[in-house]
Parts: C-alpha cells; structure tokens; sequence
C-alpha cells in the first residue's frame, strides 16, 4: 500500500512549454488486462500504465491462475485463459485505492464459480459498491458488503446468472461495464440502458476482442456464453492526465505545449469542450484511430478565461477532470456553476467539498453545493496555501496547477496516491516548466 507522507511544494512559475506524453489511459488499462486474461490466446499491451491502481488489476488477476508478463515500458503479454479459465484466489483481492478496478471486477467475478473477496484501502472501503450490487443481484449474483454497501465484497461463486435489461439511475461508465462484464457470464441478453453518455472503452474493447455487442443510441447490449479472442492492445495517452497540463498551459501567459498520443474517444473530450467554451485554445489534430480508439496530437497555448454554468450533458464526459478545471475557474473572470455533478461527493475524496475547502484557503470563493460547485474566479489573485489533498492523486494535481499562477508558494500533502494514476507526474512537470518538488510530509 503507498504511503500517504508525501508533500508537493510548488513556487510560483513561468510559461508552461514543450512536448510530452502522458501515461497511458487508465481505464483502457483496466480494461486490457480484464479482457485479455479470460481471452482465449496470447493478448500484447503495449502503452499499459504502470500505476498502482492498474497494477492491482494486474495481479489480482495474476492471483488467479493468469501468467502475465511484465516486460517493461508499457509493454504487457497477457496469456488468456478463457471465460472459464480462472482459479479460486487465495487471499482477498485487494485494489488499493481503486474504484473502477473494484467495481468492474465485481461484474466479472459475479457469475465465476468460486467465491471471492475483494477489498481496497481505507478510502476504497468508504466508496459506495450498492449500485452495482443490485443489479448484479438482479441477475442472480450473490454478493454481501459491509455496513451501508461499503467493501469489502464478498462474492459467493457457484450462482447461475441471467441477463437483465436494467436503465441506469445515474450515468456511470463502471456500472455499465461492470453488468457488461457479468453478461459474459449470462444466460440471455444483458441490456443496459444509460440516461446520459458515459465512457465507452468496454464497448469498443469487446468488440475489439471479437465480442459481438449491439449499440443503439443509449441502449448497450450482448448475448452472454460466447469468446473473446486474444488482441493487441495501444493504450493511448490518458485525457485525464493530460487535463493537468492543459490547464497549466492555458493560465500561464507565454505557453506552448504539445501533448501527444492523446487519447480523444468522444466520451472523454468533456474537458476539452468545457475549456473551449471558458475560452482555452486547444487545437486538435493529427487524429487516427488506433484499436478502436481515437487518438490526436494536442497543442494548447495561453488563453485568458471567462466563467460559465457548465453544461450538465457534459457533465458524465468530464467527471475526472473537475478538480483541475476548478483551478481553471478560479483563475477564469467571472462566476463558473457546476450542477449534476454529486458523482464527485463519492469518489476517492468528496471532491466538491475538498476543492472547495481548498479553493477558499487560497483566497478563491468557493460555494459547494448538493450536485456541484459555484466559483467566483479571479485572474491573477490565486493565494499560495498549505492544502490537504486528502490521499486524492487528483486534488493533490491540481493544486499543483495552482500553485504554477499563485502568488506565493502551494504546500499539498498526503500526495503519495498521485503514483495510482500518474507515475512520475511531479518529474514531466518540472520538464515542462512547473517548479514542483516531493518533499516528506512534515
């Protein structure tokens, strides 16, 4: 488990410039190792973000029975066992500070016919698991949680299942995946039916095993009992890592950044359309499709900001990126309103109040609401501050944006889960221009 005694010190800064890629797309990431393992065949990743929460995907798969092959930069042999080719775990599965890991598994693992466990960190544990504990229940799965739906998960084996269609209450790209996963499983036809578009990694990944899936506007379906083939997997350069440095670039006058290999599946580009419409320039190009994704070269230069009430059809195609696009907002003219967004109140932290906690330290006003946040930005009158990230990799990095146009120096602690999702993000930003150091927290 990482160690949450470690503290970003960040100076004030210059021009954000240069060229860089991000590490590969964590939810592709997931993804590949999940469908590759009960794959029939030899799957190559290459891209594969080598990050602890990927990595707890990896071996708890490992831990059933599968030979993975790590070989370095990216580069992942996953040697399939079939949809019916996995051992009974030992010991709990555990996901360390990984939500989607969790929940994508628990879909895979509700129609296996052995019983598992599986478990995370503290913050893991305080997540809710109850909305893809019902509808797997619905398909015949047995699954007891702790108090309030709460891991760890306990999922009994051995329980045929039955394919449902079931209508989402709230856009949520892990429950989709997750009733997806079990539907492998499935006697029938497992539908899912989503009130809004989210992510559609899974869907294009199945299909790109070779796994017949049928879409129709928000309607996903699959027939359960069929193979998937093995593949080769490119991760591409994750949107949401990437978000960081968009947002540097766009506040710090002088700036010229490129970003490559981006990943732009049109139901992660939330971000970028959100900036656009506050006034960033953001030029997208060089766009191909690579295994089923959509991939582009990214140039971002500065642009002054202007606040705006956030669309909330964007809302589901932006949900990881908030807490940097908050620092974009306080740096914006004007007010910028967030609504249906309370998804943020249960990720690693509660995102709305941890931001707008932080945002106020730094002389920002911030008024957090049910669903969202309401931001009075001010360009140029961001205030160095000391800030808890609460262990969220994701706060603690945009406080880190921040600290780039503050006026004094941004203490973050408890920064360590920065390395579940963005291994070396402290070293790419000095690259770039951000004067950012690791220190022990103290």
């Amino acid at each position: 488990m990482l160690s949450r005694e470690q503290t970003f010190h960040v100076r004030p800064g210059g021009a954000v410039t240069g060229q860089v890629r991000v590490p590969g797309d964590k939810s592709i990431s997931h993804r590949s190792i999940m469908l590759g393992a009960i794959a029939d065949g030899v799957t190559e990743i290459s891209g594969f973000l080598e990050g602890a929460d990927c990595l707890a995907t990896l071996q708890s798969m490992q831990e059933m029975g599968v030979k993975i092959d790590v070989l370095g930069h990216g580069h992942i042999r996953v040697n399939g066992v079939g949809l019916h080719g996995l051992k009974t775990p030992v010991d709990p599965l555990d996901f360390g500070n990984s939500g989607t890991a969790m929940r994508l598994m628990t879909g895979l693992l509700a129609g296996q016919e052995f019983n598992a466990i599986l478990k995370g960190d503290q913050s893991l544990s305080n997540r809710p698991m109850g909305r893809i504990i019902e509808p797997l229940v619905q398909m015949g799965a047995t699954i007891e949680a702790a108090e309030n739906n709460r891991p760890p998960l306990h999922i009994r084996g051995g329980n045929p299942l039955t394919g449902i269609c079931y209508e989402m209450k709230v856009a949520s790209a892990q429950v989709k995946s997750a009733l997806l996963l079990a539907g492998l499983y499935a006697s029938g036809e497992t539908c899912v039916i989503e009130p809004a578009p989210t992510r559609d990694h899974t869907e294009r990944m199945l299909a790109g095993f070779g796994y017949p899936i049928q879409r129709n506007d928000n309607r996903i379906c699959l027939q359960g009992g069929g193979r998937l083939k093995a593949t080769r997997v490119e991760v591409p350069a994750d949107i949401s890592s990437a978000a960081f440095f968009i947002v540097a670039a766009t506040l710090m006058p002088g700036s010229e950044l490129l970003l490559e290999h981006v990943g732009v599946n049109p139901t992660r580009t939330g971000v970028i359309d959100i900036l656009r419409l506050m006034g960033a320039n953001i030029d997208i190009f060089n766009q191909s499709e690579v295994g089923g994704e959509l991939v582009a070269d990214l140039r971002v230069r500065h642009a002054a900001l202007h606040g705006i009430d956030i669309p909330e059809a964007l809302v589901p195609l932006a949900i990881d990126e908030f807490p940097v696009i908050f620092i974009a907002a306080a740096n914006a003219s004007g007010t910028t309103r967030l609504t249906g967004a309370s998804e943020l109140r249960v990720k690693e932290s509660d995102r709305i109040k941890v931001m707008a906690d932080g945002l106020l330290a730094c002389g920002i006003q911030a008024q957090a609401t049910p669903d969202g946040i309401i931001i009075q930005g001010k360009p140029g009158q961001v205030q160095g501050a000391r800030i808890d990230s609460q262990g969220d990799h994701r706060i603690a990095m945009a406080f880190a944006v921040a600290g780039q146009c503050a006026s004094s120096p941004m203490l973050i602690d408890n920064c360590a889960n920065v390395a579940t999702s963005f291994p070396g993000f402290a070293a790419l930003a000095k690259h770039v221009g951000l004067d950012i150091e690791i220190n022990p927290s103290c």
